[in-house]
């Protein structure tokens, strides 16, 4: 461990010729990244709170930048109520109650930040930790492929029975319109439960395609940071930054469009148990829960960029603590395309039960792909033979590259320097200062 500050340009890998430039990984004709997120989060101080959110929320309600909110206990907005953020608004997790905001069905979010004033939600705590508070949950009406027409959220400690209305998801809507999360930061969120369960960053249960979500950074996520349960999402300029276990999960047949993202992992902060990757998409944790006669989860990725920031790839792969990025399980669908994946082990992992025959195949597809300095490629759980998925998505047709250059060499440092005429556009990552 040691402290250590470093920035890195992510820069977009380009082959073929000038005029067919194939660019893989984040893009954007500007730094994107630049203004609105924060990778030091843990020396921002906010002050003390001036107003506190508790209890429900059932009628329209702003909150304004003028004033620091603090969010005590489960806070859940009902009643078909609309929650406004003003750009520039910060709101506390409390660490004692172990705070979370809950936008229920029917009821809406509009946290529309800017690039210079986004929105913040973090922890209350002087020394901020992951799993601070609990993090935020919006559930919607939009499909899933378990059993009926909705289910019921199973997060919440010590839940008041009046409550009990306010933690249902699922319907039959996939265009529903859940509100707007925009230039959102959400830090140190995840609280872990009692009873066994952990709170994610960013919760979006049966959310429908109607719902914005773009320019969204979870940093420091003791959960998930995005975890996506059913419905139908477009997320785009998603950021994952340390979250202890994964940065992006799909399941229970959730549709999802990912454009545009970054996660960057630690090996010493990020799991490395099993269960813990960059991207994980699932149609179910129990197979008796699921109606097949349902869509089940199929998700399109293009343009990520999936990091993770070693110093010592071998030594920490030695060590156990790197695993792989991306982990597809039975009965979903994965296409995937543009995107870099850089220094884990392997790259990607497909469950055992996924039987590699052409039919599967056509599910899970790798294309315009760069795989960068990881220990092996494309593998079956528990099997060490992945010659048939080499020579598959090696196969010359999917533009798939496999390179072995360290991350120094792949994500170019250059220090406080924006290159607009760059025909390799660039973005920049500022590596927080703190003890890893």
């Amino acid at each position: 461990m040691k402290n250590f500050t470093h920035s890195i340009w992510i820069f977009l890998l380009a082959f073929g010729s000038l005029f067919a430039q194939q660019e893989k990984g984040i893009i954007g004709s500007d730094n994107w990244l630049y203004g609105w997120t924060d990778f030091r989060s843990n020396t921002s101080d906010f002050g003390e709170a001036t107003q506190i959110l508790a209890g429900n929320i059932t009628e329209d309600t702003k909150l304004t930048k003028r004033d620091v909110y603090l969010l005590l206990g489960n806070v859940f907005v009902t009643n078909n109520a609309t929650l406004t953020i003003e750009p520039g608004t910060v709101i506390l997790g409390d660490y004692d109650s172990k705070a979370t905001l809950t936008i229920a069905k029917g009821s809406a979010i509009i946290a529309e930040g800017t690039e210079t004033d986004p929105i913040i939600f973090t922890s209350n705590r002087s020394l901020k930790r992951a799993g601070d508070w609990g993090g935020i949950m919006i559930l919607g009406d939009a499909p899933t492929n378990k059993f009926g027409k909705g289910s019921v959220i199973s997060y919440y400690n010590n839940l008041n029975s009046s409550s009990y209305p306010y933690i249902n998801y699922g319907g039959e809507n996939p265009n529903s319109n859940s509100g707007i999360l925009k230039y959102v930061r959400i830090e140190y969120a995840g609280k872990k439960q009692k009873n066994g369960t952990q709170l994610n960053g960013l919760l979006l249960a049966s959310v429908g395609s109607e719902t914005v979500l773009e320019n969204i950074m979870v940093s420091y996520a003791a959960g998930n940071s995005f975890e996506i349960w059913g419905g139908e999402v477009n997320m785009t300029k998603m950021v994952s930054y340390r979250a202890t276990n994964n940065d992006f999960k799909f399941n229970y047949g959730a549709q999802g469009v990912l454009n545009n993202s970054l996660a960057v992992r630690s090996p010493y902060i990020s799991s490395s148990t099993a269960g813990t990757r960059c991207l994980y998409v699932s149609s179910f944790d129990k197979i008796e829960d699921v109606d097949f006669t349902k869509k089940q989860t199929s998700v399109v990725a293009k343009n990520l960029t999936m990091l993770n920031n070693s110093d010592d790839l071998k030594a920490d792969i030695d060590k156990g603590l790197v695993k792989e990025a991306v982990y597809v399980a039975q009965s979903a669908s994965l296409d995937m395309n543009k995107s870099v994946i850089s220094g884990f082990n392997p790259a990607v992992i497909f469950e055992d039960k996924i039987a590699i025959n052409q039919g599967n195949l056509e599910k899970i597809k790798f294309t315009d792909m760069y795989f960068n300095n990881c220990n092996g490629n494309i593998f079956v759980e528990n099997n060490s033979n992945n010659e048939d998925l080499e020579n598959w998505y090696g196969n010359s047709a999917f533009f798939n590259v496999y390179s072995k250059s360290q991350n120094s060499e792949t994500f170019i440092d250059l220090k406080n320097e924006r290159r607009p005429d760059f025909r390799l556009r660039i973005n920049k990552i500022i590596a927080s200062n703190e003890k890893d």
